[in-house]
């Protein structure tokens, strides 16, 4: 993973306070600055910018802040600009139509994977939320675990190196656990998450790996935890793999 340095430290300044809206909106000028130890003066001049250009909006109320407009159009455009999703998205509807359950596209970014797209089943008939831009830690997803299995070691450890929090009751944060779970992952060819982001919900993942051997990205079917026994999971495994192999072929 190449490492950058910081050329000008007004914007990393600035991105840091953006940053802080990752995790919970709305948000003030008081509780920026106190989490970021920056003065309210520059927190407020901060975000008075961003929301002039649209990536904040501020309610006349309360004074608080939340990501504005811009933000989501920046996302969809990010999520368009990876042609891995415009090739994988027909493979997605594919799958989804053969098992009749959600499909979900992530790519790796630093220890976080960044959702794509989501493909819903034709039988759910409420309103499918977009995922795009939506991220979370590697160690607890199936798509994250799916991916960490074809990584160089070095990598690998990178990617878990900072402290495992613990989501359920089921999220591995042993280390040494964790890397027993990823090498079998390795072994096996998939992935699984069992509940360790979400009580109710299972994920069996894949990755997808391109034609130099390079992990691009995962899939993984998502599914209440009812309905993944063994015999669906083998289902869901043999499909997957299908789907990867050949879209690792058009990468």
């Amino acid at each position: 993973m190449r490492e950058f340095e910081v050329k000008v430290k007004s914007l990393e300044k600035a991105l840091e306070v953006l940053n802080c809206f990752v995790e919970k909106q709305p948000l003030g000028v008081t509780e920026i600055s106190e989490k970021l130890g920056l003065y309210k003066s520059n927190v407020h001049n901060i975000l008075i910018t961003f929301a002039a250009m649209d990536y904040l909006d501020q309610d006349e109320e309360t004074g608080k802040f939340s990501l504005g407009p811009a933000i989501y159009g920046l996302t969809r455009a990010v999520g368009d600009s990876y042609n891995i999703a415009k090739i994988i998205l027909p493979y997605m509807q594919k799958i989804s139509q053969e098992v009749h359950e959600l499909v979900y596209l992530a790519v790796p970014c630093k220890d976080e994977v960044v959702y794509l797209e989501a493909v819903y089943p034709e039988r759910n008939f409420f309103a499918s939320p977009s995922v795009q831009g939506e991220h979370c830690k590697m160690y607890c997803t199936g798509v994250g675990k799916a991916m960490l299995s074809r990584m160089p070691e070095e990598d690998m450890e990178e990617c878990i190196k900072g402290e495992l929090e613990k989501y359920t009751d089921y999220t591995i944060t042993d280390k040494e656990k964790l890397r027993e779970e990823i090498r079998i992952s390795r072994e096996r060819g998939y992935a699984f998450d069992n509940m360790e982001i979400s009580y109710g919900i299972k994920c069996v993942a894949v990755p997808i790996v391109n034609k130099n051997g390079t992990v691009m990205a995962a899939l993984s079917i998502s599914t209440p935890s009812l309905r993944m026994d063994d015999e669906n999971t083998m289902k869901f495994v043999n499909v997957l793999k299908k789907n990867a192999e050949e879209i690792g072929k058009r990468l």
